[in-house]
């Protein structure tokens, strides 16, 4: 088949590894013309681009700035995408078919997009769900279903319901997502919503115990504690009030260290807790290079996930693959709305808590502080990755609905 992919993920090869770039490797090692629209943010100043391989291309069109920007630059950036992707297919792909087209959210604003290669070419239309907007900016006080505020919330919520009803298949992260999507949407055909998760290649990660030692101590991290990491974006889904709360409550725990890495719109108010407080326990990272930051990430011995707790869509964070590819037991504070919880303690590799119950964190960790059960715990979550969340098993669920 010719498949169309749309995503806002900037690559130059689909050799990199990511939930995306790992699932468009399955399709072209089935056989199947890829071609994809991997746009560029102006910022970094780079001419439109067509990148040739053998059985795939890759178009970089320039858009607007989405990363580390102001709102009103990310809406304006978000509303002109649509064109952008218009015009790249009209006048880059013209003389393509398409069998298949697959995008995901975010962004919402790729409907017309969808539906001019849909009716140019008879393709079949395939939404991987990541994002649930506009309720997530709304659950987050980010946008208003009332008053003048609203305003925002109808123009997004109207191009949310066109995008589902131009998706001939939904593929959602959970069965939570499932159940939440069904409801709220009761126009969807059921049959067409069904479970397609995040997926990774698993990559075998054997690093020598030598290294391990000489990276904890480059980074004065100490050897005879458990170390909890939290790698990723640090912005308002991650509820970043609970997690300074978190560390508070164990700046004096000599059992245990906290590393968080990332960067994001909240990074200023933790860095700020880091430099009043100097939790004695703790480390924050905003820019490590690559290398190391992978070497520390498998050196540590706790993944952790947060979710804001006023979260009413059901997230289902990625950064979950990244853990259990490493064998690393979970501790993921979330909302109660969200299903990771219950996938994490019923695959037997984490557990899990309401992220507004610090006692009930604590407990987890007290718990996690045992080497033989983390041990375990992360021997389950690369059984659990294997057996269910492998970029064949998201590929399969896909393609099955082209071999009736």
């Amino acid at each position: 088949m010719n498949v169309l992919f749309l995503t806002l993920l900037d690559f130059n090869t689909i050799e990199e590894s990511g939930i995306y770039t790992d699932l468009m490797r399955e399709f072209v090692n089935n056989n199947h013309q890829l071609y994809i629209i991997s746009p560029s943010e102006k910022r970094n100043k780079q001419p439109t681009k067509m990148i040739k391989k053998d059985i795939y291309i890759i178009l970089k069109p320039q858009i607007g700035n989405f990363q580390k920007s102001n709102l009103l630059e990310k809406a304006v950036s978000t509303f002109t995408l649509e064109s952008i992707f218009m015009r790249s297919i009209k006048e880059q792909y013209a003389n393509v078919k398409f069998d298949l087209v697959i995008y995901s959210t975010p962004p919402i604003t790729l409907q017309k997009a969808v539906e001019f290669v849909k009716n140019r070419d008879g393709a079949k239309s395939y939404l991987l769900l990541k994002d649930i907007f506009p309720q997530n900016a709304v659950d987050l006080g980010m946008m208003s279903k009332s008053g003048v505020r609203s305003i925002p919330y109808r123009l997004f919520k109207s191009k949310e319901k066109k995008l589902y009803k131009s998706s001939d298949y939904i593929g959602c992260m959970s069965q939570a997502n499932v159940d939440f999507l069904v409801k709220e949407n009761p126009e969807l055909k059921k049959e067409s919503v069904e479970i397609c998760p995040n997926s990774i290649n698993p990559t075998s990660l054997n690093i020598d115990e030598q290294i391990k030692k000489d990276i904890r101590k480059k980074y004065n991290i100490p050897s005879d504690k458990t170390i909890f990491i939290y790698g990723g974006n640090l912005g308002k889904p991650q509820g970043i009030d609970f997690l300074i709360k978190c560390l508070e409550r164990n700046k004096f725990n000599k059992e245990v260290y906290f590393i968080i890495a990332g960067s994001g719109t909240e990074f200023g108010k933790l860095n700020s807790y880091f430099e009043n407080n100097a939790p004695p326990n703790a480390q924050l990272f905003q820019q490590l290079p690559k290398e190391d930051y992978e070497v520390l990430a498998n050196s540590c011995d706790v993944g952790l996930i947060f979710l804001d707790h006023r979260f009413t869509i059901p997230n289902f964070p990625s950064r979950l693959l990244s853990y259990m590819q490493a064998s690393m037991p979970v501790l993921a504070a979330t909302d109660p709305n969200t299903d990771i919880g219950q996938v994490i303690e019923d695959g037997k590799f984490g557990y899990w808590c309401e992220s507004n119950d610090v006692e009930a964190f604590n407990h987890k960790v007290k718990k996690l502080n045992d080497k033989i059960l983390r041990e375990e715990l992360g021997k389950n979550a690369r059984k659990y990755l294997e057996e269910n969340y492998t970029p064949k098993h998201s590929y399969d669920i896909i393609i099955n609905h082209f071999k009736k």
